[in-house]
């Protein structure tokens, strides 16, 4: 492995470890209102994001077809569906590229 891999798992394990301890330091009601409220509300997404995109953007039409069809039925479909059909769709346009 390459030091920029293990510096980047390194600094992930770091920052996962600090978020777990944040959650059991910061008092309940800490962030009820405000902008941090809504911070706290965004983390979610934005962690969901940072995930995602590398693989939509740096891989082959395949996966960035089957992310663009996954994130349309995302926004129509219950979890369960989405997750087959993005599968589906990956798995779908794989196959179709190895046909080509």
């Amino acid at each position: 492995m390459s030091p920029d891999t293990l510096a980047a798992i390194a600094a992930m394990s770091v920052a996962t470890i600090a978020t777990r301890f944040a959650g059991l330091i910061v008092p309940a009601g800490f962030a009820r209102r405000g902008r941090l409220k809504a911070a706290f509300e965004a983390m979610p997404v934005a962690v969901l994001a940072s995930i995602i995109a590398p693989t939509v953007l740096a891989t082959g039409w395949t996966e960035s077809i089957a992310a663009l069809i996954t994130l349309v039925v995302a926004w129509r479909f219950p979890l369960l569906a989405v997750v087959i059909v993005g599968v589906l769709a990956a798995a779908g346009l794989r196959a179709l590229a190895s046909l080509m």
